[in-house]
């Protein structure tokens, strides 16, 4: 994670670090969501196959929802007196993942690929709630919202790659073109 300046006001009650150790934190959430929004769009634009309208339709409101978590969480780097990096640049620089690997493709591809989005983004918040819990309540609480819905985004996608049995097709899985293949079948 990139090292910040100290904010020069935070929220009452916190110290300028506790303020700056939670901006660092969102700053890594807000590159996530963005990311997240455009990799849902890219897919959107891309599905192809008989499941087409289905996870066309489906991934919209996932979209929606991730740009206002990006929203919340960059007003919550304002409230700590920090500055929201929201530009491609910043994102592209300070990501620790690889860009979304899979092209036009199926449906059921994407999704599988997809899944494995969806399992970074969400280790990830839940390491970021870990650590803001140490710091603030309300940082977290926001977190804690925030992963629930994508939990609950993931179950969507997973949904489409389980079999009767209960098992997911791209199980063992470790990357996008793996998965996408293994859901392919």
């Amino acid at each position: 994670m990139p090292t910040r300046k100290l904010p020069k006001y935070t929220v009452p009650g916190l110290t300028k670090k506790q303020g700056g150790e939670l901006i660092g934190i969102l700053q890594m959430r807000l590159h996530a969501l963005n990311d997240l929004h455009l990799t849902l769009k890219h897919v959107h634009w891309n599905v192809v196959g008989p499941h087409f309208i289905a996870v066309h339709e489906m991934l919209d409101p996932q979209v929606e929802q991730v740009r206002a978590m990006a929203d919340d969480v960059a007003e919550r780097i304002a409230a700590l007196g920090g500055v929201a990096l929201g530009t491609p640049g910043a994102l592209v620089s300070e990501r620790t993942w690889n860009d979304y690997s899979i092209g036009r493709q199926d449906a059921i591809a994407h999704l599988g690929a997809l899944n494995l989005v969806y399992n970074g983004v969400v280790e990830d918040v839940r390491k970021a709630i870990e650590a803001a819990g140490e710091i603030d309540p309300a940082t977290e609480d926001l977190l804690i919202g925030q992963l629930r819905d994508l939990e609950q985004f993931q179950w969507f996608v997973r949904a489409h790659l389980e079999t009767t049995g209960g098992t997911l097709v791209t199980d063992g899985a470790a990357t996008e073109k793996g998965a996408a293949g293994k859901a392919k079948g």
